[in-house]
């Protein structure tokens, strides 16, 4: 494989596990507040008030693994999911529509989520903890 793909999917990793911390951060931050909003999302299409601390999993964890390289495939899944969750909860009715800028109203998921399915697909490359040579790398 040439080098520069390697250094292409360092990036991609560092961009999408690298931001996406952040937001994982912010809600530890603010645990009460963020799982409560999220309970309620939950609770009101009928699914368990518990899997609201999954979000721990996909905007933490899953993060980190990525950034270093290691089950960046699984993880990359789980953020996946994650968002496809967050499309139905947050943006089941809006997710294509555009805002006052012309942007879509949910631009920052789309990129998360297009983001980590990329990287599940093309792995954490030689430029992580493995050299990208484990299954799940």
């Amino acid at each position: 494989m040439k080098p520069q793909h390697d250094l292409g999917k360092l990036i991609l990793r560092l961009a999408v596990a690298g931001l996406l911390i952040f937001h994982g951060i912010s809600k530890l931050q603010h645990m009460d507040a963020s799982i409560g909003w999220i309970k309620g999302l939950l609770d009101e299409k009928g699914l368990p008030g518990f899997l609201a601390y999954c979000v721990f999993i996909a905007e933490v964890i899953a993060p980190v693994l990525i950034l270093i390289g290691l089950y960046a495939r699984l993880a990359a899944l789980t953020i996946v999911i994650n968002f496809l969750v967050v499309f139905y909860l947050v943006f089941k009715d809006s997710t294509l529509k555009l805002s006052e800028g012309g942007t879509p109203n949910a631009e920052l998921e789309w990129f998360f989520l297009l983001g980590a399915l990329a990287i599940f697909f093309l792995g954490s490359g030689k430029f992580s903890a493995r050299g990208g040579k484990g299954t799940w790398d």
